[in-house]
């Protein structure tokens, strides 16, 4: 009865409605804390996986097979060599995997959106010519890799698939991780198996830039390595798949790299692991892990949107001449200046920035 008295008298001062709505602050900085933690080891994994995990996957199994256990390193390798081929067939995509509650954390971190801007008939099979590379390709690999933008919710009957270095489907582990993303290597016969042969309703999607347009990203600089780069639109030619173009602002915000000058000894070292090996080793810092003060591997959280552009309507030609590709390259560049001058204001950059098409 005294502690009910005192709980009377407490709740009467309103000393008891301060203490839970001190209670509530506390419990709401708490979760926001643990959800920031969480943003961070999302991304950290990701990055990690990117810049290690295949390497280390290969050196694991080497070691298993020197082992008691070499038996389950044996039993990988021989499934590796029956599923060899599966990558260039379209994959094994797993809604489970795409729609992990880590990838919500991922995207939450810079934060990361997708705009769309038109609808798409899931009659028709497209190439997506995503800008620009940055370093990582984070905004390419969230919307399109996972379910976390809600791509398949935007683009109804349209199933992504982001291209990368084939490279990465030789790594043990990796090639399986990345495949259930709907991952796939940028080389012909998947891009052709796709879309001749997987029916209609697919959307590749190409880092077009590459690893040449990855050593000259840096924050405040818009610029797509674009001219030259025609291969794609032969693609889209020969299988009548509509060209989209694709502009992420802020992919170059979320690293600083150390450019270095044509003709120096850095660049000629970062041309030829291009030109050898199909990537571009780059000098680049994020955040530390604890603090945004230090210098780490972590990205910036900066946001990062990316806008789906018009479909530029693509016939069908089996063998398109040279004009027929000039043509229809220099519509989609058009296209792409016109999406980013349309949106650019929109997303943090004032009305006099230009898009460098290199």
């Amino acid at each position: 009865c005294k502690c009910n008295f005192i709980s009377f008298i407490f709740l009467s001062l309103g000393t008891g409605s301060n203490i839970l709505s001190a209670l509530q602050d506390l419990f709401w900085l708490l979760k926001s804390k643990v959800e920031k933690q969480l943003q961070i080891i999302s991304v950290l994994q990701w990055v990690l996986t990117f810049l290690i995990m295949g390497i280390a996957c290969t050196l694991i199994l080497m070691y298993i097979l020197c082992t008691d256990c070499w038996a389950i390193a044996a039993l990988y390798l021989a499934w590796l060599v029956f599923d060899w081929n599966t990558p260039k067939k379209g994959g094994r995509r797993s809604q489970w995997v795409r729609n992990w509650a880590i990838w919500r954390y991922f995207r939450d971190y810079f934060p990361i959106r997708l705009v769309k801007t038109h609808n798409l008939l899931t009659t028709r099979n497209y190439i997506f010519g995503y800008h620009p590379h940055g370093i990582m390709g984070l905004g390419a690999f969230c919307n399109f890799s996972t379910e976390a933008t809600g791509v398949s919710q935007k683009f109804p009957g349209i199933r992504p698939y982001l291209a990368t270095l084939a490279g990465n489907f030789r790594m043990p582990i990796l090639r399986d991780y990345l495949m259930f993303g709907g991952i796939c290597p940028v080389n012909r016969d998947s891009i052709d198996y796709i879309l001749s042969k997987n029916g209609s309703g697919n959307a590749i999607i190409i880092v077009v830039g590459g690893a040449a347009e990855s050593l000259n990203c840096t924050p405040g600089k818009n610029s797509v390595t674009l001219k030259n780069r025609k291969g794609f639109v032969k693609l889209a030619l020969r299988h009548g798949a509509d060209l989209v173009p694709v502009y992420s602002f802020g992919e170059n915000e979320v690293y600083k790299q150390v450019i270095f000058e044509e003709g120096s000894w850095g660049r000629w070292v970062q041309k030829k692991f291009q030109k050898h090996i199909g990537f571009a080793p780059c000098i680049f810092h994020g955040r530390g892990l604890f603090s945004s003060n230090t210098w780490g591997l972590l990205p910036y959280s900066k946001p990062i949107t990316t806008v789906v552009g018009e479909p530029i309507t693509i016939p069908k030609i089996d063998n398109p001449s040279q004009k027929d590709v000039d043509f229809y390259h220099s519509i989609y560049v058009d296209s792409l200046i016109k999406l980013f001058d349309k949106y650019k204001s929109k997303f943090g950059l004032p009305e006099t920035e230009v898009l460098e098409v290199n």
